[in-house]
Order: structure tokens, then C-alpha cells, then sequence
């Protein structure tokens, strides 16, 4: 993949490329249509690579191991099928097809709740896909042809009305995958039971296909509902984040911890789609792609670390960095990336959500600051529970170490090396747990240098979709400015600012055409 684009992909054009294009049912005015534009690129790209590092870490895998690799490629599959779809009616089968595998790999390979976890999974997800196809339905018979294309229905020109029943409708069906407050709840009970291979792949990607629905249909082709939506997404954004925090600090299983907290990362990507800025909606792909990664690498080292210990519990585990140092080093770089520390890619995505936030020309400068303060409440709430997270798993609990150790070699010496787990008391050198492998290593710091490299250089991949933010930003303020023209009442005093100027209006307009 990287070669293709590399090769025949043009970051300087925001429309779509490297179509394919078939007659599947004309009947019905169906097609197999497939194709690539700035906002799917760098999802494709990630997609390609948790999964392939997701399908290394299953090494382990012995039960049934052809048919699970069979489901992590069909998977595989069915998510590049999501983001390449042109065609609405194929990109609700790719949707629904992504359900199977996921449901199958989490009931049979996962924990003790495995069935009740996917069956909640499939029951939320599935039921919201109702949304998408009636949406689909609606969109293409609506007006004298019948279309499936995205590229054709965002030309059509529906009743603002229908408009705005569409976006409710897709917005339900997204939200349930990107996890938006209160649609999340199969989140935790999902990452809870499932193995590590299809947690990475659930938090890494799952959660990036909502994002990515919101911006493909509901920002994209339903514009001017959007107008209207935007700062409801603003709103939604800030509870994610503030509630996923708070969450995450009371959980005391790590991997619920670690779900609650992509909740709470996901909101910043409401909020960057909401902002009307073409910064805010680089920083929403730039925190998609980001979070993808970070999410993917904690989600395997939570694995290694149940794999030596057997338990998710963190108050079972105290004191373990001592026996695993690198697994200890890499759970820390990668804490601190989602942490947002400067130099990791957390913090180039969130900080440029802020500041396309508050560029924002459309919004009134009271919205403004209120949203940043309530979303800053998160951001200071992150490093709270992930250094908490750290203490309990790695330095202790403040458990009593000065243990009786059973061993005639070291019953005459000092205990306060003896590390506690749980119940157990041992000196770090009797320890039967064993530091993460080079194989475990590897797979940790595939993950990482993307992290550090997009951290220290973002254009390494804001290169690849700047043409088409602005584009889509344009497309957003032109229909802002028809609904600001025709319904004077969308200008609410807290909530919007005073109409833009005739200046402005037109410098904008004059954008749009020249784009």
C-alpha cells in the first residue's frame, strides 16, 4: 500500500483517485466502486498496520488458530473496504461485514464474559447499522436518479428537513462505533474480554471507522444539517472527554482503564470536526491516526503483561517493574504519549484541535473559551489516571515489601528488594515472570516511532490530507453562509458569532471556486 501511493497517489488534488469502478446490480443501480481521496489514505495506511502487528502479537494463538487468522484478514478486509468505499450500498456492507469476524473473535477467543461482551457489541453495533442503510436508501432514491455514489449524493440538494433527519440518523449509527456518550457502553465490556491482538485492532481502527462516517457523510455530503449539528458534536466532544477520564480513573481493571480512556480521546476528534476550521479538522485526523497508535501499542503491552500475570486487576500487580523493566519502559513511553507529553504525536493532535477550536471564525468567542476550559479539565484528568495506572501496575501499592522470603540463601539478608504481587511476596531474581522478548519489543516499537516521528514532525502525515481539509472547511463555511442567509436565527448570540462580513463572505466564496 504504501508503495501504491507512493507512487500513484497525488497529495496535491482533493479529489478521489485510484478508482475502480463495476457494475454489480444495475438493476438497483449498484456498483462496486472503490477509491482513495486525502481523508481515507492515512486511515488505510493505519489500518494496514495494526493489523499487521495485531496478527504478530497473536503468535500465542492455539486454539483454532487457522480459523483465527481467517477472521483477523477477513477483518482486515471489510475495514479497508470501509474507508475505500465510493458507494453508500458498499460501504454498508463492508460496515456489516466487519461485525462477523469481531463478534467471533471476541466469544471465542476471549475472557470469562466473552459471550455476553459480544453479544453487547453485535446488538449495539448491528443495531445502529439500520441507520446507515436507511440513510443510504433515502439519500439515493431522493430526487430523478437513483445513485449510490457519494460523490453524486453530496451533489443532490434535499429538503433541509430530510436533511436533518438523515444526520441524526448517521450520527446515531457513527456514534455507537466512535463511542460518543452515552452510545459507548459496549466499549469497556469489549476491550474487557477480548484478547490483546483484537483489542489493538478494536481501539486502533473500530473506533476510527465512526470518525470517519462523520466526516465522509455526515460533514462531507450533509453540510448544512451540519450547520446546525456542529455544536452539538462541540458539546458531545467535551462530555467524551470529561466522562471518559473520570471513568477511566475509577476502573480498577487495567484494560477498562485503557477503554474508558479512548472514550475520552475520541472526543477531541468531535471536537476538530465541529470547529468550522481547517485546522481543527486537520487536528481531528491527525488525532485519529494518533490515537490509532497509542491505543494500539497499550492495548499489546496490557496483553504482555497479562500473559506473565494472569490478571487484569492493577492492585494485583504492584511492583512488577522491577522483574520487567523493558515492558515497564514501554508502557511508560507509551503512557506518556497519550498523556500528550510535547515530542509525542498525542500532543501535536490535540494541540492543533485547540487552536482550529478557537480559530474559528463562526463561533462566538463565549462558545469558544467554554469549550476549551471544559475539554482542558480532560486533558489535566488524562495524566492523572495514567500515572496512577502506572504506579499500581509497576511501582506498588504501598504494600508492605518487607516480606518473609522461604529461601535458605536469602534468609539472612535484607527483604526490601522483595516484590509484592498481590498476595505474593519474592525477591526480583526468583521472579517467574519474564521481561517482554524481542519479538514483543519489536512489535512495540513499530508502534512507537510513528508516535515520536509524528510527534516531532506532524507534516509527515498532514501532508497527505491538507489539500482536502481545506476543501471540506470550505465546502462547511459556504453552506454556513446559505443557512446564515436564509434562517437569520442560527446566529444565537453564545453559540455563533455575528454574521460574517460581505468581505469575508465573498473571499471565502471566491476559495471555494477556485478549489
Amino acid at each position: 500500500m504504501c508503495h501504491v501511493f507512493s507512487k500513484n497517489y497525488d497529495v496535491s488534488s482533493s479529489t478521489f483517485q485510484l478508482v475502480e469502478k463495476y457494475t454489480w446490480v444495475p438493476q438497483l443501480g449498484f456498483n462496486w466502486t472503490i477509491a482513495v481521496d486525502g481523508i481515507s489514505v492515512p486511515l488505510v495506511l493505519l489500518t494496514g498496520l495494526v493489523t499487521t502487528l495485531s496478527i504478530f502479537s497473536a503468535w500465542q494463538v492455539n486454539l483454532k488458530p487457522r480459523l483465527f487468522y481467517f477472521l483477523m484478514l477477513l477483518l482486515y478486509s471489510a475495514q479497508i473496504g470501509v474507508f475505500v468505499a465510493r458507494d453508500l450500498l458498499l460501504f454498508f456492507m463492508m460496515w456489516e461485514l466487519e461485525l462477523v469476524p469481531v463478534y467471533l473473535l471476541i466469544s471465542i477467543w476471549g475472557g470469562k464474559k466473552r459471550r455476553y461482551a459480544a453479544t453487547k457489541f453485535l446488538l449495539y453495533t448491528a443495531g445502529a447499522s439500520i441507520f446507515i442503510l436507511l440513510a443510504a436508501l433515502g439519500m439515493a432514491f431522493y430526487g430523478d436518479n437513483v445513485t449510490f455514489d457519494i460523490a453524486d449524493l453530496a451533489l443532490k440538494n434535499y429538503p433541509l428537513n430530510f436533511e436533518l433527519l438523515l444526520y441524526v440518523g448517521l450520527m446515531i449509527a457513527f456514534g455507537v462505533k466512535l463511542a460518543i456518550f452515552p452510545l459507548h457502553t459496549w466499549l469497556p465490556d469489549a476491550h474487557g474480554e477480548a484478547s490483546a491482538p483484537v483489542s489493538m485492532i478494536l481501539a486502533g481502527i473500530l473506533l476510527k471507522m465512526g470518525a470517519y462516517g462523520l466526516i465522509r457523510l455526515n460533514l462531507m455530503t450533509l453540510g448544512n444539517a451540519h450547520v446546525y449539528f456542529a455544536p452539538v458534536l462541540a458539546v458531545l466532544g467535551v462530555v467524551n472527554i470529561i466522562y471518559g477520564a473520570l471513568n477511566s480513573f475509577a476502573q480498577p481493571n487495567m484494560k477498562r482503564c485503557l477503554a474508558y480512556s479512548s472514550v475520552s480521546h475520541m472526543g477531541f476528534v468531535l471536537l476538530g470536526i465541529a470547529s468550522y476550521s481547517e485546522l481543527g479538522i486537520s487536528g481531528a485526523m491527525l488525532q485519529m491516526i494518533s490515537h490509532g497508535l497509542i491505543a494500539a501499542v497499550l492495548f499489546f503491552l496490557a496483553g504482555v503483561t497479562y500473559d506473565r500475570t494472569h490478571t487484569l486487576l492493577m492492585d494485583k500487580m504492584g511492583g512488577i517493574g522491577q522483574v520487567m523493566p523493558k515492558v515497564f519502559a514501554l508502557f511508560t513511553v507509551s503512557a506518556m504519549a497519550s498523556l500528550a507529553i510535547p515530542g509525542m504525536s498525542g500532543f501535536a493532535s490535540e494541540l492543533t484541535v485547540f487552536l482550529g477550536l478557537t480559530s474559528s471564525d463562526i463561533y462566538s468567542s463565549v462558545f469558544c473559551i467554554m469549550m476549551v476550559f471544559l475539554a482542558a479539565v480532560g486533558v489535566i484528568l488524562t495524566p492523572i489516571y495514567l500515572l496512577n495506572l502506572l504506579r499500581q501496575v509497576f511501582y506498588g501499592t504501598g504494600a508492605d515489601n518487607n516480606c518473609e522470603i522461604d529461601n535458605i540463601y536469602w534468609e539472612n539478608l535484607d527483604d526490601e528488594g522483595a516484590v509484592c504481587f498481590g498476595t505474593d511476596c519474592l525477591l526480583p531474581n526468583e521472579s517467574k515472570y519474564r521481561d517482554a522478548s524481542n519479538r514483543e519489543v519489536f512489535i512495540a516499537a513499530c508502534l512507537l516511532v510513528p508516535i515520536i516521528a509524528i510527534g516531532v514532525y506532524p507534516k509527515i502525515v498532514t501532508q497527505i490530507y491538507d489539500v482536502k481539509t481545506v476543501a471540506v472547511n470550505n465546502q462547511i463555511h459556504q453552506s454556513y453562509i446559505q443557512i446564515a442567509e436564509t434562517s437569520p436565527n442560527i446566529d444565537a448570540e453564545v453559540l455563533y458569532a455575528q454574521q460574517m462580513l460581505d468581505s469575508e463572505v465573498n473571499s471565502v466564496l471566491g476559495e471555494i471556486k477556485q478549489n
